[in-house]
């Protein structure tokens, strides 16, 4: 079948926690826009697609249009203004200030409950995103800061997931008004209810007028619980990898057969 919008998570899909992507994946992701669109959709904000994708992207400025960025899982959505030369919010499921208040008590109190609060940590760790509020257990600086060694200590805090589940079960029952997930390697994240990638996946196929099978999404984190796991969900073909050398493989397969 020939889809029309290849999907991606961030984070451990098209580059390692945290970090840009290499330049083999910025000539893929070149190619993949002269043929596709193309969607990346992950828990970080903004800012963190400037510094991992965009800052590397050396694309013909006509294919950006191609490109529909989703911050904070799809609770923010991004398009590229030709005219102004700049990346225009379309939509923000943001909360309310009592809202992000009532999130933020519930997440310091499981994490205090369960002895999760490292001594040691670099950035904040628990992040206000407007749209999203995100826990990160080493701070979100970690990677910036240590380079590979943070994203080492990253892989080491939680390897089976156990902690990360824990957390979630417990906050989610604190606060059963709001989406508690599963977020990357340490971290768990916070939407309004029935905002997740499911939902800005749906957003996405209602603007470009296209149904679910037009899509591929190729992501890390779709087990059962995970952040990417409402996509596969929701019935859209999916790709599991484990990391961007996998992705790239991936890609490369995508543009030999169309």
């Amino acid at each position: 079948m020939v889809r029309k919008v290849i999907a991606f998570d961030l984070d451990g899909t098209l580059a390692a926690s945290k970090s840009p992507i290499t330049d083999q994946m910025a000539g893929l992701m070149e190619k993949l826009l002269e043929k596709y669109q193309v969607c990346v959709m992950s828990g970080g904000r903004f800012e963190q697609f400037e510094t991992q994708l965009l800052a590397n992207l050396k694309i013909n400025p006509a294919h950006l249009k191609n490109l529909h960025l989703m911050p904070t899982c799809g609770t923010r959505y991004y398009r590229h203004n030709d005219r102004k030369d700049r990346w225009q919010k379309v939509y923000a499921e943001d909360f309310t200030e009592l809202q992000k208040k009532k999130i933020i008590k519930a997440l310091n109190e499981g994490i205090d409950r369960l002895g999760f609060r490292e001594k040691k940590t670099w950035g904040e760790t628990i992040e206000d995103r407007g749209s999203q509020i995100t826990f990160s257990a080493l701070g979100q600086d970690v990677v910036a800061v240590l380079g590979e060694e943070g994203v080492r200590l990253k892989e080491q805090w939680d390897p089976e997931g156990k902690k990360k589940h824990k957390l979630r079960d417990l906050v989610a029952g604190l606060i059963p008004e709001f989406e508690v997930r599963v977020g990357g390697g340490t971290s768990i994240d916070i939407t309004k209810p029935g905002v997740d990638k499911a939902y800005g996946m749906q957003k996405l196929l209602d603007m470009l007028g296209i149904s679910k099978e037009d899509i591929l999404f190729i992501g890390d984190r779709l087990e059962e619980g995970g952040n990417d796991f409402p996509v596969k969900a929701m019935g859209v073909d999916c790709m599991q990898v484990s990391r961007w050398e996998e992705t790239a493989l991936a890609v490369e397969v995508v543009l030999c057969v169309t």
